[in-house]
């Protein structure tokens, strides 16, 4: 069996859903596993965090350029939390044959402090498995390099058991900056984990990175998977990356992840923001939401605590879509990216009420002009409603079986800053 399709044999062994933007060297692996088509890499990205919410592990089959598009949306996982595994599967374009650069995946690793693995025709079933499990463990995403060399040659059927183990999102009570304390100390147990891997076989000599030939041979590419001195002599696809990290050390987080306690109080709406009726709504009728970067997110704080999750900018639409059906985004951030996932949850009539709030500035960053949606949403039929209107948000504040957008207008009063809690 040929390495795309002992790849793509894994991976419907070990996920449940699966979403790609094909390309080359992916494509025969999108096809085999029968992966939903999206409207970009970053859709995919938010449709398998969806997913994760609901328990259901997801890969994402993508080619090296188009991981670029996912960035946003990855870097924040790592501080945010998952819970069933995500991989993205990154077929790099090492020639060049069907892209526009040479593109070299592993890089993303270090960036968004997730597992790289990149397998050879031994470890490639294994890996897939290893990876979904490394996402368990650490909370975040595992990214799964494959290169020419492996999909083109024989690979070893060696089998797959399923193991599945559960993440967990950010403790709802650590501030952002907690967060990413906290993220740290799964990174330094990363290095850990790395080092231990039983796909790795590193006994000396020239060290083979994935499909590249050695006298050893290493999968787990990030973390580095041994000391310098064994890494000094490797064999890689691409840049040499494996060489260039052997230096690299565990990172040591100081002190405990800071705590809305611990600070002494928590950011709220403004005393007098027109969309505090809306929420105080959605708590009564105990309904969760995903909400987006900007003022939405402050759903997620006391005293309505609505809000589950908040990743990158633009992204509710998408994650919402897959899990609580419930987006929380407001007018910036939907033109900002989320309008490419609004327009894939249409077309593919997913169940979905998106929120948007409509103040006509971006609340989070010094009050600046947006854009007014509404001239772009003809076609999504959205119901529009100034957010006093208590009556017709209480009739349209409803989940369907089918794609639903409500545009609530509240103006900001002027002056007004955040309010905080006391915690």
């Amino acid at each position: 069996m040929k390495g795309d399709s002992a790849v793509a044999s894994a991976l419907k062994a070990c996920a449940d859903t699966f979403y790609t933007v094909p390309g080359y060297p992916v494509t025969d692996i999108a096809r085999i596993t029968g992966a939903e088509l999206t409207i970009n890499e970053k859709v995919a990205l938010e449709y398998a965090i969806g997913d994760s919410l609901s328990q259901r592990r997801s890969a994402v089959i993508i080619k090296n350029v188009g991981l670029n598009t996912c960035a946003d949306t990855l870097v924040n996982v790592t501080t945010q939390g998952l819970r069933a595994g995500i991989v993205i599967v990154a077929g790099d374009d090492i020639a060049a044959r069907g892209s526009q650069n040479t593109q070299d995946s592993r890089y993303y690793g270090e960036l968004a402090q997730v597992p790289v693995l990149e397998p050879g025709p031994e470890t490639c079933m294994e890996a897939v498995e290893a990876a979904f499990e490394a996402s368990e463990e650490f909370s975040r995403v595992a990214i799964l390099r494959i290169t020419p060399p492996l999909l083109e040659q024989e690979a070893a059927m060696t089998g797959v058991k399923r193991r599945n183990g559960s993440g967990n999102l950010a403790d709802p009570d650590l501030t952002m900056h907690g967060r990413s304390q906290a993220a740290e100390r799964g990174t330094a147990a990363l290095f850990a984990w790395s080092r231990k891997s039983p796909l790795n076989r590193i006994t000396g000599g020239i060290v083979g990175a994935g499909a590249a030939s050695g006298d050893s041979h290493a999968v787990t590419v990030y973390p580095p998977p041994a000391s310098q001195k064994k890494l000094l002599n490797t064999r890689e696809f691409g840049r040499r990356f494996l060489h260039d990290h052997r230096c690299i050390s565990a990172p040591k987080p100081e002190g405990n992840p800071v705590t809305f306690a611990d600070r002494g109080y928590c950011r709220t709406f403004c005393r007098d923001c027109p969309f505090k009726p809306l929420m105080e709504m959605l708590r009564e009728r105990k309904m969760k939401a995903i909400c987006d970067i900007g003022c939405s997110v402050l759903a997620q704080n006391p005293p309505y605590r609505v809000g589950i999750a908040c990743y990158a900018l633009g992204s509710s639409v998408a994650i919402a879509a897959r899990s609580t059906k419930v987006a929380l985004i407001g007018d910036y951030a939907l033109l900002h990216s989320g309008i490419n996932a609004l327009i894939d949850v249409y077309e593919k009539r997913l169940p979905l009420l998106c929120i948007v709030l409509k103040n006509d500035r971006l609340g989070m960053t010094g009050g600046q002009e947006a854009h007014d949606p509404k001239r772009y949403l003809a076609w999504a039929d959205p119901v529009v409603c100034w957010a006093g209107d208590e009556q017709l948000l209480n009739d349209q504040l409803v989940v369907t079986d089918a794609p639903r957008m409500l545009v609530v207008e509240g103006a900001c009063p002027e002056g007004s800053s955040h309010e905080t809690v006391e915690c």
